[in-house]
């Protein structure tokens, strides 16, 4: 500090600049190193990009400057009314010989002054994307390996061990403790953050108890909200209360309203995983009665189809027998009145036996046995083709029938659905052969559309819709190429 000597004040006067600089060096040397509080007025952000600004209590006030460069470390955008603590150095701005704080670094205070801050710094960020839903991870089915970052001595660091304890004990837990609040708890949780990605985690908890918003700034720090951004593993916080939200709360992939709540949402209970495989094991066995008693049904349905086809053909085949009894009858019966009429006229003619007549009546009978005998047979003939087409129809329409003429049905392996196309296929793949008699495993080496059959003529290589050469004969085409 300058202290005026006698001779200052009893000798030659001193100039005005003089005197400015003594007092500006006195105040530079006893006040290197301030921190004041007050309320900000008159803020002034000219072209030059420094802020010029008054801070003011109830009785007094000073005016302050931020130069450019240290305005792009704020964490929040400067207004009139807003109750800070700023950092800095006294001096004396000797061109006004007013004497001013140079501030370094400015953070806000008191619960208004922090919500303004958090309410800027949350529009920045949502600006940029980083509280989008769209960003965030889904959290793993069931973890293996939990991280916590919290305090190593708080009540939240037990709460979450105890319900990941009981609510899945073969879990593993790898704790990192930090600070959870004052100067240095941002740095140390976005740090934390970093190291535990690097160990194979398969969920982060951030936690910590309740408190002030002041006690909780360090969860709106940029710094933590973009380590929980960049973070690879899900993110799940629990700070404070259900009624407190941090900027690291809207970037985390799941926000819990307590520690407690959030070590329940990340496991699940081993009891409630057992009750739903219970669950689903009652369900697919159900699912499978349904299908087994489908397939039965229409099994029983085709069962019955064959049946009524069965029934068809004893109902032709007692229409045959039918007719032919019938037949039979009528044979019968006009045997019986060619008979009667010859017995008839062997009675005429003993009676009157004239020879002639014999003859004409002899002749009368072997015409019309001619004409019946073919009729009898035709009729007969006839009905006995129209038996054998229904047969063969019932035969042709059967299922086993078609595959007893050379035919096969081909299944994918193991869904056993009917291949229908070759494009449907492709090499490698398991099929099943039905047969006439029994079925074939096979896989598939090669596949080809009906464009790709080619047909090998000779030493001749052509495809099929292309026109054959005219001097090659049939006989001598040695093979198909298929």
């Amino acid at each position: 500090m300058v202290v005026p000597t006698e001779d200052m004040i009893e000798g030659a006067p001193l100039t005005v600049s003089e005197l400015t600089r003594l007092v500006r060096e006195s105040l530079e040397t006893e006040f290197s190193r301030v921190i004041v509080e007050g309320e900000i007025a008159n803020l002034k952000v000219p072209s030059s990009g420094h802020v010029y600004f008054t801070l003011k209590d109830e009785s007094a006030q000073i005016t302050a400057v931020l130069f450019r460069a240290a305005v792009r470390f704020l964490k929040f955008r400067p207004a009139d009314g807003l109750k800070v603590v700023c950092r800095g150095r006294l001096t004396v701005y000797e061109p006004r010989g007013t004497y001013q704080v140079i501030v370094e670094s400015m953070d806000p205070c008191g619960r208004g002054a922090l919500q303004l801050a958090f309410e800027q710094v949350k529009g920045r960020l949502t600006a940029e994307g980083l509280f989008d839903e769209e960003r965030k991870r889904p959290l793993p089915f069931l973890p293996i390996r939990v991280g916590v970052i919290t305090s190593p001595t708080g009540a939240a660091i037990r709460d979450v061990l105890r319900v990941l304890r009981d609510r899945f004990a073969d879990l593993q837990v790898l704790i990192h403790p930090v600070p959870v609040q004052g100067p240095a708890a941002a740095r140390a949780v976005s740090r934390a953050i970093d190291e535990m990605n690097r160990h194979s985690l398969d969920v982060l908890l951030i936690v910590r108890g309740g408190g002030s918003l002041e006690d909780l700034w360090a969860f709106n720090e940029e710094e933590v909200v973009r380590a929980i951004v960049r973070s690879r593993v899900p993110v799940v916080t629990g700070i404070g209360h259900e009624t407190d939200f941090t900027l690291a709360d809207f970037a985390s992939d799941l926000r819990a309203p307590t520690p407690t709540a959030a070590a329940s949402m990340i496991v699940r209970s081993k009891i409630e995983l057992h009750e739903k495989i219970d669950l689903l094991a009652r369900r697919l066995a159900r699912g499978a009665r349904s299908v087994f008693q489908e397939q039965r049904s229409r099994l029983r349905i085709a069962s019955r189809d064959l049946g009524d086809l069965a029934v068809l053909l004893e109902r032709f085949a007692q229409r045959v027998d039918d007719l032919a009894g019938r037949l039979r009858a009528a044979w019968r019966e006009r045997g019986n009145g060619q008979r009667r009429e010859l017995e008839g006229a062997v009675r005429r003619l003993m009676r009157r036996h004239p020879e002639a007549g014999l003859a004409r009546q002899r002749g009368r009978f072997e015409t019309a046995r001619r004409i019946l005998a073919p009729s009898m047979r035709t009729g007969l003939g006839v009905r006995q083709q129209t038996l054998r087409r229904l047969s063969e129809r019932l035969t042709a329409l059967s299922p086993l029938g078609v595959l007893s003429r050379g035919y096969s049905l081909t299944f994918t392996l193991p869904e056993m659905a009917i291949v229908r196309s070759a494009a449907a296929l492709s090499a490698g793949d398991r099929i099943r052969v039905r047969l006439g008699e029994g079925s074939v495993d096979a896989t598939v080496d090669r596949c080809m559309d009906r464009k790709e059959k080619e047909l090998k003529i000779g030493n001749l290589n052509w495809k099929r819709g292309d026109d054959k050469p005219d001097n090659i004969q049939e006989r001598q085409i040695e093979n198909w190429k298929l």
